[in-house]
């Protein structure tokens, strides 16, 4: 039955959440009536593939289920490792983040993995190695090394092909369709927009959403009309202390915001299900 929790005002738009402190995911309605959620172990990415199905990473794997929750597609990763991301693939694969390995793999349907990338993280701790990682349109990766707090860009074939410093330690990057790089910087507290040049063309501060103090940007998505989605984590002491994530105009207006501390307690990473596009095709920006 759809859970309805009155006192939370409406988001407006249908959602779907990976809340990392509350082990689940789950789609929100636009009434903030929480339609289904599934258990998950520290969840981070989570998307609605063009199938319907949820993929989502877990802290020991990745897995992909019908809103019937059945489990369709698995991998487990080894002992002393942990996953912090996944993507889906235009081929039907899945691209897995695994530190401790520091590696990216890309994973069959049938479990197996077909290519392994070696990412050249220099952070030793488990933990603190990577977060959201993308594989671009073009078969590049880009690599949110948390504890290194830099992007890496690396070539189809593994090639490091250059180094970002970010004022934090960041937790997603994608490519935009203008070449632009998108950068959630953590508890840099900021999330940074950078031309093909490196040069800073849109940054979102500490202080520039009113009466909501940032306190880790772990994700976010760009919409269609520029609106940005930004996931405003918050653990490390920071529970229910402010709103979870905003939407927010060009202008860094919010449009909307989301806060629900009853029901969720620190969401990492959002996907709006009212947005077009199969994200195994790159067609949503997160």
């Amino acid at each position: 039955m759809p859970v309805v929790a009155p006192h939370v005002a409406p988001f407006g738009r249908r959602l779907l959440v990976s809340d990392y402190g509350g082990n689940k995911v789950a789609i929100i309605a636009a009434d903030s009536r929480v339609e289904w959620e599934h258990p998950a172990e520290k969840p981070q990415d989570v998307w609605m593939l063009a199938n319907g199905n949820i993929l989502f990473s877990h802290l020991r794997g990745a897995r992909e289920v019908t809103l019937d929750h059945k489990v369709v597609w698995s991998y487990r990763a080894p002992e002393k490792t942990e996953v912090h991301g996944c993507q889906p693939l235009p081929d039907g694969n899945v691209m897995v983040v695994e530190c401790g390995t520091k590696r990216l793999i890309e994973v069959g349907r049938d479990g197996q993995i077909v290519r392994e990338i070696a990412v050249p993280v220099k952070t030793a701790n488990t933990h603190d190695q990577m977060r959201g990682c993308r594989r671009t349109k073009d078969g590049r990766y880009l690599i949110s090394a948390k504890g290194d707090r830099a992007i890496l860009e690396l070539s189809a074939d593994g090639k490091l092909l250059r180094t970002i410093p970010t004022p934090g330690d960041p937790h997603e990057v994608r490519e935009l369709p203008n070449g632009n790089l998108l950068i959630a910087c953590g508890e840099g507290e900021a999330m940074l927009e950078l031309d093909r040049e490196g040069k800073t063309v849109w940054k979102l501060g500490t202080q520039d959403v009113p009466n909501n103090p940032l306190r880790l940007i772990s994700g976010f998505q760009r919409l269609p009309d520029g609106h940005t989605l930004v996931i405003n984590w918050l653990g490390h002491g920071y529970l229910a202390t402010t709103a979870q994530f905003f939407e927010l105009d060009e202008q860094k207006r919010i449009v909307r915001q989301f806060t629900d501390h009853a029901r969720f307690t620190s969401i990492n990473k959002v996907q709006l299900l009212d947005v077009p596009g199969d994200p195994a095709k790159d067609e949503v920006w997160r």
